[in-house]
């Protein structure tokens, strides 16, 4: 325990509400904290330790003593504060100095905060798009899809060339297939464009309206089966919710800055509106998985051959070179075998036996 009129540190006072200092001493006396001057004994100011301010260490930042009338001692004598509070059991440096001192310690909080950050990626973030998905009312699917298909026909499409008699065909085919999803025939709008730059293509929007190219009806010739059997696969992207959950997970992490920016109001305005982010967004490779299945078990029931878009990954083989495999960096499956997994799916669902094994 330290004695009356125990040194504690040296340093400056300064009264309340002014910027006039005194060089002073900060002692210990009679159970008191007190300052007094360099070369006197009378208190320029004095309180009980339970009554005065003492602030935490920072490195090597001055610490501040704060009396109950506002005056203020100030010393560069951190370990002579730090050695008067653990004899007192107040303890020393504080948490923040801790962190100062040891930068390892700062090395491993911040690796630690990397992993909890993966963690939520990992886990939290699927949970919270399944949440958003089930809390999505119907009208923003809605403004999402009516805003990208308006860019789109502002800023590369351009109206079908399309013959009268060929469009219905294929509108046709569309209807029968939809009318096999479970929300019906009516729930799916199809709409013929000349995709300028895109080339052939064909995609589904939130809402389900459907798009395809004048290209890819023009590059699958006259097989109109094979077209209905990729708008099928659309179909499955708009039933399995493919387009929202691919935007909600990349939205995730920019939703949350701008959040913080205070500027959530004209970004989910940019979303609603212009919407020309969907088409930005590319699906993992077990949705297009899952679409393509879907679209053998529509063409199945609708009375199609259920592998007629097995022959449109044929066809993209042979008219645009794209034999890639699957592997462990892709994100999709490769041409060859999403053709493979789609004959394989459809004799599973035929009943039928593969020949290979026979």
């Amino acid at each position: 325990m330290a004695s009356d009129n125990a040194a504690i540190a040296a340093g400056e006072w300064h009264p309340a509400g002014s910027s006039r200092s005194v060089e002073a001493r900060l002692i210990e006396r009679a159970g008191e904290i007190a300052a007094v001057p360099v070369g006197g004994e009378k208190p320029l100011a004095g309180a009980g330790l339970s009554w005065v301010e003492i602030s935490g260490r920072v490195g090597s930042i001055p610490r501040r003593v704060t009396f109950p009338d506002g005056s203020i001692f100030e010393t560069w004598d951190n370990d002579g504060v730090d050695r008067y509070l653990a004899m007192r059991g107040k303890g020393g440096a504080g948490l923040v100095h801790w962190l100062e001192q040891f930068r390892l310690r700062l090395i491993v909080i911040v690796l630690l905060a990397f992993v909890l950050g993966g963690a939520v990626y990992r886990w939290g973030v699927p949970l919270l798009v399944e949440v958003a998905i089930a809390t999505t009312p119907p009208i923003v699917p809605q403004l999402m899809a009516k805003g990208t298909l308006e860019a789109l026909d502002q800023t590369t499409f351009s109206p079908t060339k399309l013959p009268d008699d060929r469009r219905k065909d294929i509108a046709d085919g569309f209807a029968r297939i939809a009318a096999q999803s479970p929300r019906g025939a009516g729930a799916y709008t199809l709409n013929f464009r000349d995709g300028g730059l895109i080339g052939p293509n064909a995609f589904a929007l939130p809402d389900g309206t459907l798009v395809i190219t004048d290209q890819l009806v023009t590059m699958a010739g006259g097989d109109t089966e094979m077209v209905v059997g990729v708008l099928a696969h659309e179909i499955g992207h708009v039933e399995l919710e493919h387009s929202l959950r691919q935007f909600y997970r990349a939205a995730g992490m920019t939703g949350l800055i701008m959040l913080i920016a205070g500027d959530v109001g004209s970004a989910v305005e940019d979303v609603l509106v212009q919407g020309g982010g969907l088409l930005a967004l590319s699906y993992s490779r077990s949705a297009e998985a899952e679409a393509d299945r879907r679209s053998v078990e529509l063409m199945a029931k609708a009375g199609y051959d259920p592998t007629a878009i097995a022959r449109f990954f044929a066809l993209l083989e042979e008219k645009l070179g794209d034999k890639s495999n699957t592997n462990i960096l892709s994100t999709h499956p490769g041409t060859p075998q999403r053709k493979k997994d789609i004959i394989d799916y459809s004799r599973i669902i035929s009943g039928q036996s593969d020949p290979d094994l026979q």
